[in-house]
């Protein structure tokens, strides 16, 4: 599943093109694009057409573009293999293809914005603003204090200038449960998945299964820092692509996947110490570390 950087190219290359454009058309080619959308295909298509974005924003793994009048906004969520596409009007139908939404925007012309989605568990919905507690922009390519009330629920994410660090290692220091499951959690911290808590905890030297109480605060701001450091790297490269599915809004691929120290590395050798990186189930996916490096915690006395 996409995280925080292969959503946040897509952001950061749908706003130019999308700010200040209007959208002149909709068309819905598979209702089931549309599971968070309250409402049918029709009403998603007359609610949207004519409309004008007025930003791309982005929280974690959701994307909205803040519609006009500053209430409602189209949220995207990518699921395990959506793709949010610009292509010249009138060009052919993408594969997987499930909305497609026509562009006219002041300066750069005509562009179609296309919604791909080969697993179709990715969403598009039309959703309220409301509100942020803490009076802070909701996110990522907005400054509006707003977010989508499908997103309200969901932290911000540790590379947001109003991110709480002191907040974090709060909620760190009251969990029982492993590390890497809190560093899972949305609503803890946002963008964060099972290739990015890997790197992060490798490049930490913690153990995944170390309960989040066990941390003192300085290897707390050190595994902070740590997310920060693999995010922007990540972000830098274009993101994370191990098949076709992880594409930017051209179609093209990141090389994140090149400089992975742990995460996919099973049986290799750790880059730091030598030794071969493991392999472990967790939850229904898997867990990559140094068993030397990243030695389990040791029970307090």
């Amino acid at each position: 599943m996409p995280e925080l950087p292969e959503v946040e190219v897509v952001r950061a290359g749908l706003a130019p093109a999308v700010t200040g454009a209007r959208l002149a058309g909709v068309t819905v080619l598979d209702d089931r694009a549309l599971t968070r959308h309250h409402g049918d295909a029709a009403s998603f298509e007359s609610a949207l057409t004519g409309r004008t974005v007025t930003a791309a924003a982005r929280r974690g793994k959701f994307l909205w573009l803040p519609l006009e009048g500053g209430e409602e906004a189209v949220v995207a969520h990518l699921g395990m293999s959506g793709q949010m596409l610009l292509r010249p009007p009138g060009a052919p139908a993408e594969r997987h293809e499930r909305v497609r939404i026509d562009l006219e925007h002041p300066d750069h012309g005509e562009l179609a914005l296309v919604f791909a989605d080969q697993r179709t568990f990715g969403s598009l919905a039309l959703d309220r603003l409301e509100a942020t507690p803490d009076h802070a922009p909701g996110g990522w390519g907005t400054d509006a204090a707003t977010v989508p009330s499908q997103v309200a629920h969901i932290a911000r994410d540790p590379l947001d200038p109003a991110f709480r660090d002191d907040g974090f290692r709060t909620v760190l220091s009251r969990k029982a449960s492993a590390v890497k499951r809190v560093l899972l959690d949305q609503t803890v911290l946002s963008g964060v998945g099972n290739i990015y808590a890997d790197e992060a905890l490798w490049a930490a030297r913690i153990h995944p299964e170390t309960p989040a109480t066990a941390l003192s605060t300085r290897a707390t701001r050190s595994l902070l820092a740590e997310i920060r450091a693999v995010l922007e790297k990540a972000l830098a490269e274009g993101g994370t692509s191990f098949d076709a599915q992880y594409v930017n809004v051209n179609g093209q691929a990141g090389y994140f996947a090149h400089s992975l120290n742990a995460y996919g590395r099973t049986g290799q050798p750790c880059p730091r110490c030598g030794a071969p990186i493991v392999r472990v189930s967790f939850t229904n996916r898997s867990s990559h570390f140094c068993p030397k490096c990243q030695k389990p915690a040791r029970p307090r006395r």
